[in-house]
Protein backbone atom coordinates (compact mmCIF):
# COMPACT_ATOMS: atom_id res chain seq x y z
CA UNK A 1 0.00 0.00 0.00
CA UNK A 2 1.52 3.64 -0.79
CA UNK A 3 0.02 7.10 0.82
CA UNK A 4 2.14 9.94 -0.80
CA UNK A 5 1.50 13.77 0.71
CA UNK A 6 2.76 16.63 -1.68
CA UNK A 7 1.58 20.23 -1.82
CA UNK A 8 -0.23 19.31 -5.06
CA UNK A 9 -2.70 16.82 -2.59
CA UNK A 10 -2.65 13.63 -1.35
CA UNK A 11 -2.59 10.57 -3.61
CA UNK A 12 -2.65 6.73 -2.20
CA UNK A 13 -3.43 3.13 -3.67
CA UNK A 14 -7.55 2.24 -2.42
CA UNK A 15 -7.73 -0.05 0.82
CA UNK A 16 -5.33 -0.83 3.95
CA UNK A 17 -4.70 0.63 7.31
CA UNK A 18 -4.89 4.31 7.90
CA UNK A 19 -1.93 6.22 7.01
CA UNK A 20 -0.62 3.25 4.57
CA UNK A 21 -2.95 3.40 1.94
CA UNK A 22 -5.40 6.17 0.60
CA UNK A 23 -8.36 4.93 3.27
CA UNK A 24 -11.53 6.47 3.78
CA UNK A 25 -10.38 8.43 7.21
CA UNK A 26 -7.24 9.71 5.22
CA UNK A 27 -9.88 10.83 2.09
CA UNK A 28 -11.75 12.57 5.00
CA UNK A 29 -8.61 14.00 7.06
CA UNK A 30 -7.26 15.51 3.48
CA UNK A 31 -10.72 17.14 2.67
CA UNK A 32 -10.77 18.85 6.31
CA UNK A 33 -7.66 20.15 5.78
CA UNK A 34 -8.34 21.68 2.60
CA UNK A 35 -11.94 22.65 3.54
CA UNK A 36 -10.15 24.55 6.74
CA UNK A 37 -7.67 26.34 4.28
CA UNK A 38 -10.20 27.34 2.22
CA UNK A 39 -12.34 28.88 4.80
CA UNK A 40 -8.99 30.82 6.15
CA UNK A 41 -8.11 32.24 3.00
CA UNK A 42 -12.09 33.65 3.19
CA UNK A 43 -12.46 34.77 6.52
CA UNK A 44 -15.86 35.83 6.84
CA UNK A 45 -17.43 34.85 3.60
CA UNK A 46 -19.47 32.43 2.01
CA UNK A 47 -16.91 29.69 0.78
CA UNK A 48 -17.99 27.54 -2.46
CA UNK A 49 -15.88 24.38 -3.92
CA UNK A 50 -16.31 22.49 -7.22
CA UNK A 51 -15.54 18.37 -6.97
CA UNK A 52 -14.99 17.20 -10.01
CA UNK A 53 -14.03 13.16 -11.34
CA UNK A 54 -12.28 10.53 -13.32
CA UNK A 55 -13.81 7.27 -14.01
CA UNK A 56 -11.68 5.41 -11.37
CA UNK A 57 -13.48 2.67 -9.74
CA UNK A 58 -13.21 4.25 -6.54
CA UNK A 59 -14.09 7.63 -7.84
CA UNK A 60 -17.50 7.45 -6.64
CA UNK A 61 -16.99 6.59 -3.22
CA UNK A 62 -13.88 8.92 -2.78
CA UNK A 63 -16.45 11.83 -4.20
CA UNK A 64 -18.72 11.01 -1.39
CA UNK A 65 -16.30 11.33 1.49
CA UNK A 66 -14.82 14.54 -0.09
CA UNK A 67 -18.25 16.01 -0.68
CA UNK A 68 -19.75 15.19 2.65
CA UNK A 69 -16.53 16.24 4.49
CA UNK A 70 -16.62 20.08 2.84
CA UNK A 71 -20.10 20.08 3.36
CA UNK A 72 -19.37 19.28 7.03
CA UNK A 73 -17.61 22.31 6.88
CA UNK A 74 -19.91 24.83 6.08
CA UNK A 75 -18.85 24.78 2.35
CA UNK A 76 -21.05 24.89 -0.40
CA UNK A 77 -20.24 21.90 -2.79
CA UNK A 78 -20.58 22.31 -6.71
CA UNK A 79 -20.29 18.96 -7.93
CA UNK A 80 -19.77 18.80 -11.46
CA UNK A 81 -18.98 14.31 -11.47
CA UNK A 82 -17.47 12.83 -14.35
CA UNK A 83 -14.78 15.73 -15.52
CA UNK A 84 -10.90 16.33 -16.85
CA UNK A 85 -8.62 17.79 -14.80
CA UNK A 86 -8.64 21.01 -17.22
CA UNK A 87 -12.71 21.38 -17.16
CA UNK A 88 -12.72 21.46 -13.46
CA UNK A 89 -10.24 24.25 -13.23
CA UNK A 90 -12.60 25.92 -15.86
CA UNK A 91 -15.70 25.48 -13.55
CA UNK A 92 -13.94 26.83 -10.69
CA UNK A 93 -13.28 29.83 -12.61
CA UNK A 94 -16.80 29.95 -14.33
CA UNK A 95 -18.71 29.30 -10.47
CA UNK A 96 -16.34 31.83 -8.91
CA UNK A 97 -15.49 29.10 -6.54
CA UNK A 98 -13.25 29.74 -4.26
CA UNK A 99 -11.43 26.37 -4.58
CA UNK A 100 -11.70 23.19 -6.13
CA UNK A 101 -10.96 19.79 -5.90
CA UNK A 102 -9.69 17.00 -8.86
CA UNK A 103 -10.29 13.31 -7.33
CA UNK A 104 -8.04 11.80 -9.76
CA UNK A 105 -4.43 10.07 -9.54
CA UNK A 106 -3.94 11.22 -13.46
CA UNK A 107 -1.55 8.73 -15.03
CA UNK A 108 -1.25 6.10 -11.99
CA UNK A 109 -2.83 2.96 -12.31
CA UNK A 110 -6.69 2.17 -11.43
CA UNK A 111 -5.66 0.72 -7.68
CA UNK A 112 -5.00 4.41 -6.72
CA UNK A 113 -6.99 7.81 -6.30
CA UNK A 114 -5.92 11.24 -5.63
CA UNK A 115 -7.40 14.56 -3.93
CA UNK A 116 -5.17 17.40 -6.11
CA UNK A 117 -5.88 20.78 -4.96
CA UNK A 118 -6.94 24.11 -6.45
CA UNK A 119 -6.57 27.56 -5.84
CA UNK A 120 -9.63 30.36 -6.28
CA UNK A 121 -8.10 30.41 -9.89
CA UNK A 122 -8.53 26.34 -10.94
CA UNK A 123 -4.54 26.59 -10.30
CA UNK A 124 -2.68 24.04 -8.66
CA UNK A 125 -1.63 25.51 -4.91
CA UNK A 126 1.48 26.91 -4.28
CA UNK A 127 4.49 25.62 -2.37
CA UNK A 128 3.47 27.40 1.09
CA UNK A 129 0.06 26.67 0.46
CA UNK A 130 0.68 23.36 0.11
CA UNK A 131 2.48 23.16 2.96
CA UNK A 132 -0.29 24.90 5.20
CA UNK A 133 -3.39 22.21 3.92
CA UNK A 134 -0.63 19.39 5.05
CA UNK A 135 0.16 21.05 8.45
CA UNK A 136 -3.32 21.37 9.14
CA UNK A 137 -4.29 17.54 8.38
CA UNK A 138 -1.27 16.65 10.37
CA UNK A 139 -2.60 18.65 13.62
CA UNK A 140 -5.99 17.92 12.33
CA UNK A 141 -7.01 21.41 13.21
CA UNK A 142 -10.37 21.27 11.82
CA UNK A 143 -13.95 22.93 13.04
CA UNK A 144 -16.86 21.45 11.67
CA UNK A 145 -20.19 23.45 10.96
CA UNK A 146 -23.26 23.70 13.51
CA UNK A 147 -26.06 22.38 12.06
CA UNK A 148 -27.61 25.57 10.79
CA UNK A 149 -24.72 25.95 9.49
CA UNK A 150 -23.60 22.77 6.67
CA UNK A 151 -22.75 23.35 3.26
CA UNK A 152 -25.33 23.54 0.34
CA UNK A 153 -24.91 20.73 -2.74
CA UNK A 154 -25.42 21.77 -6.14
CA UNK A 155 -25.30 19.89 -9.36
CA UNK A 156 -23.97 21.19 -12.95
CA UNK A 157 -23.89 18.73 -15.42
CA UNK A 158 -22.78 20.37 -18.38
CA UNK A 159 -19.42 21.33 -18.09
CA UNK A 160 -17.77 19.01 -20.71
CA UNK A 161 -19.77 20.90 -23.01
CA UNK A 162 -19.27 24.58 -21.72
CA UNK A 163 -14.94 23.29 -21.90
CA UNK A 164 -16.07 22.11 -25.60
CA UNK A 165 -17.21 26.04 -26.07
CA UNK A 166 -14.09 26.93 -24.65
CA UNK A 167 -11.87 25.25 -26.89
CA UNK A 168 -13.71 26.27 -29.71
CA UNK A 169 -14.18 29.85 -29.02
CA UNK A 170 -10.45 30.12 -28.95
CA UNK A 171 -8.73 32.48 -31.68
CA UNK A 172 -6.67 30.04 -33.21
CA UNK A 173 -8.74 27.13 -33.30
CA UNK A 174 -10.24 26.48 -37.22
CA UNK A 175 -13.15 24.06 -36.99
CA UNK A 176 -14.08 24.66 -40.58
CA UNK A 177 -10.45 24.31 -41.57
CA UNK A 178 -10.74 20.87 -39.71
CA UNK A 179 -13.93 20.00 -41.36
CA UNK A 180 -12.34 20.71 -44.60
CA UNK A 181 -9.34 18.33 -43.73
CA UNK A 182 -11.35 14.90 -43.66
CA UNK A 183 -9.56 13.44 -40.89
CA UNK A 184 -10.44 10.18 -39.64
CA UNK A 185 -9.00 10.04 -36.03
CA UNK A 186 -8.04 7.40 -33.69
CA UNK A 187 -8.56 7.80 -30.12
CA UNK A 188 -7.36 6.16 -26.84
CA UNK A 189 -9.31 7.09 -23.73
CA UNK A 190 -8.13 4.37 -21.73
CA UNK A 191 -11.74 3.67 -20.49
CA UNK A 192 -11.88 7.01 -18.62
CA UNK A 193 -13.35 10.82 -18.77
CA UNK A 194 -11.51 11.24 -21.89
CA UNK A 195 -13.85 8.76 -23.65
CA UNK A 196 -16.53 11.09 -22.78
CA UNK A 197 -14.55 14.36 -23.74
CA UNK A 198 -12.27 13.52 -26.79
CA UNK A 199 -14.77 12.21 -29.55
CA UNK A 200 -17.67 14.74 -28.38
CA UNK A 201 -14.51 17.57 -29.12
CA UNK A 202 -13.43 16.05 -32.22
CA UNK A 203 -17.31 15.91 -33.54
CA UNK A 204 -17.10 19.23 -32.73
CA UNK A 205 -14.31 20.28 -34.25
CA UNK A 206 -16.01 18.86 -37.91
CA UNK A 207 -14.20 15.46 -37.38
CA UNK A 208 -17.06 13.06 -39.06
CA UNK A 209 -14.79 10.01 -38.91
CA UNK A 210 -13.28 8.81 -35.18
CA UNK A 211 -12.20 5.07 -34.28
CA UNK A 212 -12.65 4.89 -30.91
CA UNK A 213 -10.62 2.37 -28.04
CA UNK A 214 -11.51 2.41 -24.60
CA UNK A 215 -13.45 5.40 -24.68
CA UNK A 216 -16.00 3.66 -21.98
CA UNK A 217 -15.94 5.39 -18.71
CA UNK A 218 -15.82 2.18 -16.23
CA UNK A 219 -12.39 2.60 -15.12
CA UNK A 220 -10.80 -0.58 -16.31
CA UNK A 221 -8.07 0.84 -17.51
CA UNK A 222 -7.00 -1.36 -20.46
CA UNK A 223 -3.11 -1.01 -20.35
CA UNK A 224 -0.91 0.93 -17.89
CA UNK A 225 -2.71 4.39 -18.20
CA UNK A 226 0.61 6.59 -18.72
CA UNK A 227 0.72 7.17 -22.26
CA UNK A 228 4.13 6.03 -22.96
CA UNK A 229 5.35 4.24 -26.33
CA UNK A 230 5.55 0.74 -24.50
CA UNK A 231 2.08 1.01 -23.37
CA UNK A 232 0.02 2.08 -27.14
CA UNK A 233 0.88 -0.80 -28.75
CA UNK A 234 -2.80 -1.78 -29.86
CA UNK A 235 -3.30 2.00 -31.36
CA UNK A 236 -0.13 1.90 -32.79
CA UNK A 237 -1.69 -1.24 -34.56
CA UNK A 238 -4.40 0.45 -36.07
CA UNK A 239 -2.66 3.15 -37.21
CA UNK A 240 -0.38 1.05 -39.35
CA UNK A 241 -3.60 -0.88 -40.37
CA UNK A 242 -4.08 2.70 -42.31
CA UNK A 243 -7.31 3.28 -40.20
CA UNK A 244 -6.81 6.95 -39.61
CA UNK A 245 -5.02 9.92 -40.14
CA UNK A 246 -3.60 10.60 -36.84
CA UNK A 247 -4.30 8.79 -33.38
CA UNK A 248 -4.54 10.88 -29.48
CA UNK A 249 -3.96 9.26 -26.60
CA UNK A 250 -5.04 10.77 -23.35
CA UNK A 251 -4.33 9.67 -19.48
CA UNK A 252 -7.03 9.04 -17.35
CA UNK A 253 -7.80 13.00 -16.45
CA UNK A 254 -7.24 14.49 -19.95
CA UNK A 255 -3.70 16.60 -18.77
CA UNK A 256 -1.66 15.23 -21.01
CA UNK A 257 -2.14 13.82 -24.49
CA UNK A 258 0.31 11.87 -27.02
CA UNK A 259 -0.19 11.45 -31.04
CA UNK A 260 0.38 8.67 -33.08
CA UNK A 261 1.81 9.32 -36.35
CA UNK A 262 -0.50 7.54 -39.40
CA UNK A 263 2.06 5.00 -40.35
CA UNK A 264 2.07 3.70 -36.45
CA UNK A 265 5.15 5.29 -35.11
CA UNK A 266 4.88 8.29 -32.39
CA UNK A 267 5.15 11.61 -32.40
CA UNK A 268 6.89 12.25 -29.00
CA UNK A 269 5.05 13.19 -26.15
CA UNK A 270 7.76 15.67 -26.11
CA UNK A 271 6.89 16.88 -29.35
CA UNK A 272 3.02 17.74 -28.64
CA UNK A 273 4.25 20.88 -26.91
CA UNK A 274 6.79 21.51 -29.77
CA UNK A 275 4.41 21.36 -32.38
CA UNK A 276 1.09 23.18 -30.70
CA UNK A 277 3.98 26.35 -29.73
CA UNK A 278 5.00 26.17 -33.36
CA UNK A 279 2.01 26.90 -34.42
CA UNK A 280 0.27 29.56 -31.90
CA UNK A 281 3.94 31.33 -32.13
CA UNK A 282 3.51 31.49 -36.02
CA UNK A 283 0.73 33.17 -35.78
CA UNK A 284 1.33 34.80 -32.17
CA UNK A 285 5.03 35.71 -31.62
CA UNK A 286 6.02 35.50 -28.19
CA UNK A 287 7.65 33.94 -25.42
CA UNK A 288 7.48 29.97 -24.35
CA UNK A 289 8.30 28.27 -20.88
CA UNK A 290 8.56 24.17 -20.26
CA UNK A 291 10.43 22.65 -17.30
CA UNK A 292 14.38 21.60 -16.85
CA UNK A 293 13.98 18.16 -18.12
CA UNK A 294 11.95 19.03 -21.44
CA UNK A 295 13.39 18.81 -24.60
CA UNK A 296 15.62 21.92 -26.50
CA UNK A 297 13.20 21.57 -29.69
CA UNK A 298 10.79 24.05 -27.77
CA UNK A 299 13.80 26.65 -27.77
CA UNK A 300 15.06 25.99 -30.88
CA UNK A 301 11.33 26.50 -32.23
CA UNK A 302 11.15 29.63 -30.18
CA UNK A 303 13.81 31.39 -31.19
CA UNK A 304 12.72 30.36 -34.53
CA UNK A 305 10.09 32.66 -34.55
CA UNK A 306 12.12 35.32 -32.73
CA UNK A 307 10.82 34.75 -29.44
CA UNK A 308 12.77 33.81 -25.85
CA UNK A 309 12.14 30.61 -24.17
CA UNK A 310 13.12 30.12 -20.25
CA UNK A 311 13.27 26.92 -17.79
CA UNK A 312 11.28 26.66 -14.68
CA UNK A 313 11.49 24.12 -11.94
CA UNK A 314 9.93 20.89 -12.65
CA UNK A 315 6.23 21.29 -11.65
CA UNK A 316 3.24 22.66 -13.55
CA UNK A 317 3.09 24.70 -10.51
CA UNK A 318 6.46 26.15 -11.28
CA UNK A 319 5.88 25.80 -14.98
CA UNK A 320 2.97 28.41 -14.59
CA UNK A 321 4.66 30.85 -12.42
CA UNK A 322 7.25 31.37 -14.62
CA UNK A 323 4.94 31.94 -17.36
CA UNK A 324 2.93 34.27 -15.67
CA UNK A 325 6.77 35.89 -15.13
CA UNK A 326 7.48 35.60 -18.84
CA UNK A 327 4.80 36.82 -20.42
CA UNK A 328 4.62 33.75 -22.31
CA UNK A 329 2.29 32.66 -24.87
CA UNK A 330 2.49 28.75 -24.83
CA UNK A 331 4.24 26.49 -22.28
CA UNK A 332 3.78 22.72 -20.75
CA UNK A 333 5.21 20.30 -19.96
CA UNK A 334 7.31 17.16 -22.00
CA UNK A 335 5.03 14.77 -20.39
CA UNK A 336 2.40 15.94 -23.01
CA UNK A 337 1.22 18.55 -21.13
CA UNK A 338 -0.32 21.73 -22.89
CA UNK A 339 -0.22 24.77 -21.16
CA UNK A 340 -1.94 27.91 -23.25
CA UNK A 341 -3.18 31.05 -21.03
CA UNK A 342 -5.32 32.31 -23.79
CA UNK A 343 -7.13 29.47 -22.82
CA UNK A 344 -6.60 29.15 -19.01
CA UNK A 345 -3.47 28.28 -16.75
CA UNK A 346 -3.57 24.52 -16.56
CA UNK A 347 -2.74 21.44 -18.90
CA UNK A 348 -5.17 20.95 -21.36
CA UNK A 349 -5.37 17.73 -23.62
CA UNK A 350 -8.69 19.53 -25.07
CA UNK A 351 -6.52 22.62 -26.25
CA UNK A 352 -3.94 20.11 -27.67
CA UNK A 353 -5.93 17.92 -29.83
CA UNK A 354 -7.82 21.60 -31.49
CA UNK A 355 -4.15 23.03 -32.17
CA UNK A 356 -2.81 20.26 -33.94
CA UNK A 357 -5.74 19.46 -35.73
CA UNK A 358 -5.74 22.89 -36.86
CA UNK A 359 -2.01 23.10 -37.21
CA UNK A 360 -1.98 19.91 -39.13
CA UNK A 361 -4.87 21.05 -41.49
CA UNK A 362 -3.38 24.21 -42.36
CA UNK A 363 0.03 23.06 -43.28
CA UNK A 364 -1.23 20.18 -44.85
CA UNK A 365 1.07 17.64 -43.35
CA UNK A 366 0.90 14.67 -42.37
CA UNK A 367 1.60 13.38 -38.76
CA UNK A 368 5.02 12.33 -39.21
CA UNK A 369 5.73 14.86 -41.77
CA UNK A 370 4.88 17.26 -38.88
CA UNK A 371 6.89 15.75 -36.57
CA UNK A 372 9.99 15.03 -39.08
CA UNK A 373 9.92 19.53 -39.90
CA UNK A 374 10.95 19.82 -35.35
CA UNK A 375 14.74 19.59 -34.74
CA UNK A 376 15.41 15.50 -33.58
CA UNK A 377 16.46 15.25 -30.19
CA UNK A 378 16.10 11.76 -27.85
CA UNK A 379 16.22 11.82 -24.19
CA UNK A 380 17.55 8.80 -22.02
CA UNK A 381 16.23 8.85 -18.33
CA UNK A 382 18.16 7.15 -15.50
CA UNK A 383 18.41 7.21 -12.00
CA UNK A 384 20.89 6.26 -9.60
CA UNK A 385 20.58 3.86 -5.90
CA UNK A 386 21.82 5.91 -3.39
CA UNK A 387 22.24 5.01 0.70
CA UNK A 388 20.47 7.09 2.79
CA UNK A 389 23.73 8.19 4.28
CA UNK A 390 24.86 9.58 0.92
CA UNK A 391 24.41 13.73 1.48
CA UNK A 392 22.74 14.09 -2.18
CA UNK A 393 22.99 17.90 -2.03
CA UNK A 394 27.29 17.73 -1.75
CA UNK A 395 26.63 15.29 -4.78
CA UNK A 396 25.09 18.12 -7.14
CA UNK A 397 27.24 21.05 -5.42
CA UNK A 398 30.22 18.87 -6.64
CA UNK A 399 28.93 18.36 -10.21
CA UNK A 400 28.24 22.04 -10.28
CA UNK A 401 31.56 23.21 -9.35
CA UNK A 402 32.83 20.08 -11.89
CA UNK A 403 30.73 21.52 -14.81
CA UNK A 404 31.58 25.42 -13.83
CA UNK A 405 32.78 26.14 -17.19
CA UNK A 406 29.84 25.34 -18.93
CA UNK A 407 25.97 26.91 -18.73
CA UNK A 408 24.13 25.59 -15.44
CA UNK A 409 21.02 25.90 -14.42
CA UNK A 410 20.62 25.16 -10.41
CA UNK A 411 17.06 26.20 -9.85
CA UNK A 412 15.95 22.53 -9.40
CA UNK A 413 18.79 20.33 -8.97
CA UNK A 414 21.50 20.82 -11.75
CA UNK A 415 21.13 20.91 -15.30
CA UNK A 416 24.31 21.45 -17.59
CA UNK A 417 23.88 23.18 -21.05
CA UNK A 418 26.16 21.80 -23.86
CA UNK A 419 26.68 22.67 -27.54
CA UNK A 420 24.11 20.08 -28.64
CA UNK A 421 23.47 18.10 -25.35
CA UNK A 422 22.09 18.30 -21.77
CA UNK A 423 21.92 16.45 -18.13
CA UNK A 424 19.55 17.40 -15.57
CA UNK A 425 20.43 15.85 -12.19
CA UNK A 426 17.68 15.90 -9.63
CA UNK A 427 17.03 14.27 -6.24
CA UNK A 428 14.02 12.31 -5.23
CA UNK A 429 11.44 14.39 -2.70
CA UNK A 430 10.68 10.26 -1.77
CA UNK A 431 14.06 8.06 -1.99
CA UNK A 432 17.88 8.40 -1.96
CA UNK A 433 17.97 8.35 -5.94
CA UNK A 434 19.45 10.66 -8.07
CA UNK A 435 17.26 10.88 -11.33
CA UNK A 436 19.81 11.58 -14.03
CA UNK A 437 17.83 12.85 -17.40
CA UNK A 438 20.10 13.31 -20.76
CA UNK A 439 19.52 14.76 -24.03
CA UNK A 440 21.39 14.21 -26.92
CA UNK A 441 21.04 14.38 -31.01
CA UNK A 442 20.62 10.42 -30.71
CA UNK A 443 19.87 7.61 -28.67
CA UNK A 444 23.61 6.11 -28.50
CA UNK A 445 24.76 9.91 -27.83
CA UNK A 446 22.14 10.59 -24.76
CA UNK A 447 23.31 7.64 -23.70
CA UNK A 448 26.76 8.15 -23.19
CA UNK A 449 26.09 11.10 -21.88
CA UNK A 450 24.10 9.94 -19.10
CA UNK A 451 26.62 7.10 -18.79
CA UNK A 452 29.55 9.49 -18.13
CA UNK A 453 27.69 11.48 -15.46
CA UNK A 454 26.61 8.19 -13.73
CA UNK A 455 30.67 7.21 -13.96
CA UNK A 456 31.89 10.94 -12.26
CA UNK A 457 28.70 10.93 -9.57
CA UNK A 458 30.22 7.29 -8.45
CA UNK A 459 33.20 8.75 -8.31
CA UNK A 460 32.06 11.21 -6.08
CA UNK A 461 30.68 9.32 -3.82
CA UNK A 462 33.77 7.21 -3.19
Amino acid sequence: MALIKSISGIRGTIGGKVGDGLSPLDVVKFSAAYGTWVLRRNSGQKVKVVVGRDARISGEMVDMLVVGTLLGLGIDVVEIGLATTPTTEIAVAEEKAQGGIILTASHNPKQWNALKLLDEKGEFLNDNDGKIVLSIADNEDFLFADVDDLGQLSHVDNYTQKHIDHVLALKLVDADTIRKANFTVAVDAVNSVGGIVIPQLLKALGVENVVELYCEPNGQFPHNPEPLPEHLTEIASVMKEGKADLGFVVDPDVDRLAIVNEDGSMFGEEYTLVACADYVLANTPGNTVSNLSSTRALRDVTEKHGGTYEASAVGEVNVVTKMKENNAIIGGEGNGGIIYPESHYGRDALVGVALILTHMAKTKKKASELRASYPNYFISKNKIQLTPEIDVDEVLVAMKEKYRNEKVNDIDGIKIDFASEWVHLRKSNTEPIIRIYSESENEDSANQLAEKIISEIEEIIK
